[in-house]
C-alpha cells in the first residue's frame, strides 16, 4: 500500500514563544541599578531634613527644647510674613496660570502651532542664571520706570510681582502644553454640536481634563514663590519679605535653630500641599473622566 506524500510529510508543530524568566543575578542587577538613585536621596534628601529637624527642637548647646516652636508662634512679625508670603503665592499662581492656560491651549492646538520651536521659546528664559535673569528685569524696570519719572524702589510689591510672574511663568508652560497635548478634542467638538456654550465647554470639559497639568504647574509656582527671596532682595529694594527671606536672615545671623524651625514649617506646607492634590495624580486613562 502506497503512502500519499502529505502522509509521509510530519506535521509541524507551531513553535510557541518561550517564556524568559529571570534568574537571581538578572534580578539582583535589576535592583543595584536603583542604588545610586537610593543613595542620592539619603545623602542629600533624608540626612539634610534630619539635620533640620534636629536643629528646629534643640537649643546652641545641642540641648533638646522647644523654644524655637514657642519663639515662631509668638512672633507676630514672622507670623505676619508666612500669611503675606502664602497670600503672594497664591496671586502669582492665579496669574501665572491665567496667562499661561490659553497661551498652552493655542501651542498644543495642531491647526495654530505645527512647531515644538515656539513652545522651547518660552522655556528658554529657565536655562539662563536665575539671579541673572533677575537683574536684568531690575535694570529693565528701572528704565521704564524712569521714562514716568519713579523708580522701583517706590513701587515695590509691583515690581516684585512682575519679577514672581516674568520668572516662574516657564515652570507653568511646559506641565500645561504636556497636558493640552492629551485632550480628548473629540468631546469638545461634541460639547459644542450638541449646543454646549463656549464658557461650559470650558468649565465642564476642558478644565476637567486640564486639571492634572493645573495641579502641576500650581506646586511648580505656589511653593518656590513662597520660598522665594532673590526676587523680593533685588527688585523691591528689600521692602517685601517673604517667608524665604527670614529663613535666609535667620541663617545669615547665625539663628540655626530659629531657621530651621522655620524650614520644617516649610516643608509641613509642601507635604501639606502635597497630600491635598493628591487626588489629581492620575493616570492618562483616566483623564477626562467626569467631564460631563
Amino acid at each position: 500500500m502506497t503512502m500519499s506524500a502529505e502522509e509521509k510529510t510530519p506535521a509541524v508543530k507551531p513553535s510557541r514563544p518561550e517564556h524568559v524568566h529571570h534568574g537571581p543575578n538578572a534580578r539582583t542587577f535589576i535592583k543595584s541599578l536603583s542604588l545610586p538613585f537610593v543613595l542620592f536621596l539619603i545623602l542629600f534628601v533624608l540626612i539634610p531634613i534630619l539635620f533640620i529637624i534636629y536643629y528646629a527642637f534643640t537649643d546652641a548647646n545641642g540641648n533638646f527644647t522647644g523654644q524655637a516652636f514657642v519663639d515662631f508662634f509668638t512672633n507676630t512679625v514672622k507670623l505676619n510674613v508666612l500669611l503675606i508670603s502664602v497670600l503672594i503665592g497664591i496671586f502669582n499662581t492665579f496669574l501665572c496660570l491665567l496667562i499661561t492656560f490659553p497661551l498652552a491651549y493655542l501651542l498644543a492646538n495642531p491647526k495654530i502651532n505645527k512647531n515644538y520651536v515656539l513652545v522651547m521659546l518660552f522655556v528658554m528664559p529657565m536655562w539662563i542664571n536665575f539671579v541673572l535673569r533677575t537683574g536684568a528685569l531690575r535694570d529693565l524696570l528701572t528704565i521704564m520706570l524712569g521714562w514716568v519719572g519713579s523708580t522701583t524702589a517706590e513701587h515695590p510689591l509691583l515690581c516684585t510681582m512682575i519679577g514672581l510672574v516674568v520668572n516662574y511663568i516657564p515652570f507653568t508652560v511646559l506641565p500645561l502644553y504636556s497636558t493640552m497635548l492629551k485632550l480628548d478634542r473629540s468631546q469638545i467638538e461634541a460639547a459644542k454640536d450638541l449646543g454646549c456654550n463656549p464658557f461650559y465647554t470650558f468649565t465642564r470639559n476642558i478644565i476637567p481634563q486640564a486639571m492634572p497639568g493645573l495641579v502641576s504647574a500650581s506646586m511648580m509656582v505656589f511653593m518656590p514663590t513662597i520660598s522665594s527671596y532673590v526676587i523680593t532682595d533685588t527688585l523691591s529694594e528689600g521692602k517685601i519679605m517673604l517667608f524665604g527671606n527670614s529663613i535666609y536672615l535667620s541663617f545669615s545671623y547665625s539663628d540655626w535653630n530659629g531657621g530651621s524651625f522655620m524650614s520644617l514649617i516649610m516643608l509641613i506646607i509642601i507635604f501639606a500641599v502635597m497630600f491635598a492634590t493628591r487626588k489629581f495624580d492620575r493616570s492618562d486613562n483616566g483623564r477626562g473622566v467626569g467631564a460631563w
